[in-house]
Protein backbone atom coordinates (compact mmCIF):
# COMPACT_ATOMS: atom_id res chain seq x y z
CA UNK A 1 0.00 0.00 0.00
CA UNK A 2 0.60 3.58 -1.01
CA UNK A 3 1.50 5.94 1.87
CA UNK A 4 -1.07 8.86 1.05
CA UNK A 5 -0.26 12.58 1.17
CA UNK A 6 -1.73 14.21 3.51
CA UNK A 7 -2.41 18.14 3.20
CA UNK A 8 -0.43 20.21 5.67
CA UNK A 9 -1.75 23.99 6.74
CA UNK A 10 1.14 26.93 6.80
CA UNK A 11 1.15 28.67 10.00
CA UNK A 12 1.66 31.94 8.95
CA UNK A 13 1.73 33.89 11.75
CA UNK A 14 3.63 32.94 15.09
CA UNK A 15 2.65 34.44 18.69
CA UNK A 16 5.44 34.17 20.52
CA UNK A 17 4.99 33.85 24.57
CA UNK A 18 7.61 36.62 26.32
CA UNK A 19 9.48 37.46 29.65
CA UNK A 20 8.86 40.87 29.65
CA UNK A 21 5.41 40.68 30.49
CA UNK A 22 4.32 40.99 26.92
CA UNK A 23 1.42 38.09 26.53
CA UNK A 24 2.49 37.58 22.23
CA UNK A 25 4.72 39.21 19.77
CA UNK A 26 2.52 39.98 16.69
CA UNK A 27 4.35 39.14 13.22
CA UNK A 28 2.12 39.69 9.95
CA UNK A 29 1.80 36.85 7.73
CA UNK A 30 4.09 36.58 4.65
CA UNK A 31 3.57 39.43 1.95
CA UNK A 32 0.63 41.00 4.29
CA UNK A 33 0.20 43.90 6.34
CA UNK A 34 -2.66 43.35 8.70
CA UNK A 35 -3.32 40.20 10.99
CA UNK A 36 -6.44 39.37 13.87
CA UNK A 37 -6.15 38.43 16.65
CA UNK A 38 -9.51 36.67 18.72
CA UNK A 39 -9.14 36.49 22.45
CA UNK A 40 -10.84 36.80 26.00
CA UNK A 41 -9.79 39.01 28.64
CA UNK A 42 -10.61 38.79 32.06
CA UNK A 43 -11.61 41.50 34.26
CA UNK A 44 -8.78 43.74 35.82
CA UNK A 45 -5.97 41.92 33.51
CA UNK A 46 -4.81 43.13 30.52
CA UNK A 47 -3.75 41.57 27.82
CA UNK A 48 -0.76 42.50 25.72
CA UNK A 49 0.79 42.32 22.45
CA UNK A 50 4.13 44.25 20.74
CA UNK A 51 5.11 44.64 17.18
CA UNK A 52 7.56 46.18 15.49
CA UNK A 53 7.39 48.81 13.27
CA UNK A 54 9.24 51.60 11.87
CA UNK A 55 9.36 55.26 12.32
CA UNK A 56 6.89 57.08 9.53
CA UNK A 57 5.14 53.84 9.23
CA UNK A 58 0.67 54.20 9.62
CA UNK A 59 -0.64 51.84 11.95
CA UNK A 60 -4.05 51.00 12.45
CA UNK A 61 -5.84 48.98 14.97
CA UNK A 62 -9.24 48.34 16.06
CA UNK A 63 -10.94 45.98 18.50
CA UNK A 64 -14.22 44.66 18.35
CA UNK A 65 -16.07 42.90 21.30
CA UNK A 66 -19.43 41.07 21.42
CA UNK A 67 -20.61 43.40 24.52
CA UNK A 68 -18.50 46.48 23.42
CA UNK A 69 -16.94 46.22 26.39
CA UNK A 70 -13.00 46.07 25.25
CA UNK A 71 -10.77 49.15 24.33
CA UNK A 72 -6.99 49.05 24.06
CA UNK A 73 -4.01 51.34 24.97
CA UNK A 74 -0.75 51.89 22.82
CA UNK A 75 2.29 52.23 23.80
CA UNK A 76 5.30 54.15 22.20
CA UNK A 77 8.79 52.22 22.02
CA UNK A 78 10.81 52.15 25.47
CA UNK A 79 7.56 51.26 27.53
CA UNK A 80 8.66 49.34 30.91
CA UNK A 81 6.56 46.72 32.42
CA UNK A 82 6.72 47.61 36.16
CA UNK A 83 7.39 44.92 39.21
CA UNK A 84 3.97 45.74 40.10
CA UNK A 85 2.68 44.39 36.50
CA UNK A 86 1.83 47.90 35.60
CA UNK A 87 2.97 49.85 32.66
CA UNK A 88 4.99 52.84 32.51
CA UNK A 89 6.24 55.04 29.30
CA UNK A 90 4.47 57.73 26.67
CA UNK A 91 1.42 56.63 24.68
CA UNK A 92 0.32 57.80 21.68
CA UNK A 93 -2.14 60.87 20.69
CA UNK A 94 -5.70 59.73 21.16
CA UNK A 95 -4.21 56.14 22.27
CA UNK A 96 -3.59 57.00 26.27
CA UNK A 97 -4.99 55.63 29.68
CA UNK A 98 -8.67 56.85 29.92
CA UNK A 99 -9.54 57.23 26.40
CA UNK A 100 -11.19 54.51 25.99
CA UNK A 101 -9.60 53.52 22.29
CA UNK A 102 -11.72 51.36 20.14
CA UNK A 103 -10.39 52.01 16.79
CA UNK A 104 -7.23 54.36 16.09
CA UNK A 105 -5.03 55.44 13.09
CA UNK A 106 -1.92 57.24 12.72
CA UNK A 107 1.99 57.93 11.98
CA UNK A 108 4.57 56.37 14.57
CA UNK A 109 7.02 59.09 15.90
CA UNK A 110 9.85 56.78 15.85
CA UNK A 111 11.20 53.09 15.10
CA UNK A 112 10.88 50.04 17.90
CA UNK A 113 8.63 47.75 19.61
CA UNK A 114 5.12 49.24 19.97
CA UNK A 115 2.77 47.73 23.15
CA UNK A 116 -0.88 47.73 23.06
CA UNK A 117 -2.37 46.48 26.03
CA UNK A 118 -6.08 45.39 26.04
CA UNK A 119 -8.42 45.54 28.75
CA UNK A 120 -12.47 45.11 29.28
CA UNK A 121 -14.46 47.84 30.88
CA UNK A 122 -16.94 46.12 32.31
CA UNK A 123 -16.83 42.53 33.35
CA UNK A 124 -14.49 39.85 31.30
CA UNK A 125 -14.00 40.55 26.73
CA UNK A 126 -13.70 38.58 24.18
CA UNK A 127 -12.42 40.50 21.06
CA UNK A 128 -10.74 40.51 17.66
CA UNK A 129 -7.87 43.01 17.52
CA UNK A 130 -6.86 43.28 14.41
CA UNK A 131 -3.65 45.41 13.59
CA UNK A 132 -2.47 47.20 10.18
CA UNK A 133 0.55 49.02 9.61
CA UNK A 134 1.46 50.22 5.73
Amino acid sequence: MKPSLIPVIALFFSVTVLAEGVNSAIQFPTGQSSITVSASVVRGDRDRYSVVAKRGQTMTIAIRAIEDNAVFVLYAPKYRIESDDSIAGETLPNAGEGDDVMAWTGVLPSSGRYLIAVGGTRGNASYQLTVTIR
